[in-house]
């Protein structure tokens, strides 16, 4: 049994058992991925995937358990690499964030300035996405902290650390009735077109269920992963935004107002995704600290620890 057999099963899966595409990001040949897999599937005596003709149509019951082994070897190989590199490395390396538009635009930038300025040697990336999209990437170990708000907390694989709590705000044009009302209430707002964030992102879910509540259906006209794309259409008048307090700065968005609309909607947390068991350098400790100051390497390190030994992978 050889690492290279163990990664060609692990990238396969990655790309929905495509075996063209795993060969490609692999660097290999097709045939060369399906031969080593054969071997290791003689080695153990089973067979791991399902197959019609030369495709591979699905996974087998020992299969997902090689699977489920295959990715925890794997893991641990990653650590042993990042533990060396801690001190061979020593101020050194990358970091890869997978985050959301919102945080990426408006949260992150003083901590990447940060670090930048405190970790000039290591290449910072920010790979943006949907928080689903996000999260996999972590798992997939092509990110190594995953930023959002929503579904980030659906992943069982993940460890999550909360950051900071925020709310939302209605942005208008100049001139707007809702700006002369005294107190924002939903059944107001639901008079108008309302532009806002597309259902994945941002807290939405929030939004959706506390107009439920009341018995309202927003007018919903069109929505966005993107709060300046929020902004921009609200600003020609195609109707009012709800954005996340944070996209809203009244020195750059001169061409708009904010009411502030905290008591009408759930707070929304935004959290760090972490794999279980991962290996974290110094320097991505410190990251976490300077994004969310109370996750010191002390808390983040106790929380990996505590919430990998309470729910063990199979």
């Amino acid at each position: 049994m050889k690492l290279q057999q163990l990664r060609y099963l692990n990238e396969v899966v990655r790309h929905h058992l495509n075996l063209s595409q795993a060969a490609e990001a692999l660097f290999t040949s097709q045939p060369g991925v399906s031969k080593q897999i054969r071997l290791l599937e003689e080695e153990l005596g089973i067979t791991i995937f399902v197959r019609h003709g030369k495709r591979l149509t699905g996974v087998t019951e020992p299969g997902q358990a090689v699977l489920r082994y295959a990715t925890r070897v794997l893991q641990e190989v990653d650590n042993l690499r990042q533990a060396s590199r801690e001190f061979t490395e020593e101020g050194s390396g990358s970091l890869v964030i997978a985050t959301t538009h919102t945080q990426a635009r408006y949260a992150l930038p003083p901590a990447v300035k940060r670090f930048i300025e405190r970790y000039p040697k290591v290449r910072l990336a920010l790979h943006q996405g949907s928080p689903q999209q996000i999260c996999e990437q972590v798992l997939d170990g092509s990110a190594d902290l995953a930023i959002a708000t929503e579904s980030i907390d659906a992943y069982e694989q993940l460890v999550m650390l909360p950051c900071y709590a925020w709310n939302r705000c209605i942005i208008t044009p100049p001139g707007h009735p809702l700006l002369g009302t005294s107190v924002l209430t939903l059944e107001a707002l639901a008079r108008y077109s309302i532009i806002t964030y597309d259902f994945a992102f941002t807290g939405r879910s929030q939004i959706n269920r506390a107009f439920a509540l009341q018995g309202l259906v927003p007018n919903v006209v069109l929505t966005a992963i993107d709060a300046d794309v929020i902004k921009t259409y609200v600003e020609l008048g195609l109707g009012v935004g709800i954005v996340a307090q944070m996209a809203f700065d009244p020195a750059r968005d001169t061409g708009l107002r904010s009411i502030d609309a905290s008591h009408l909607f759930e707070s929304s947390n935004t959290r760090i995704g972490i794999r279980r068991g991962k290996y974290l350098r110094a320097y991505t400790l410190d990251f976490i600290q300077m994004f969310a100051p109370h996750l010191t390497p002390e808390v983040t390190i106790a929380a990996l620890q505590r919430e990998t030994t309470a729910k063990p992978r199979p």
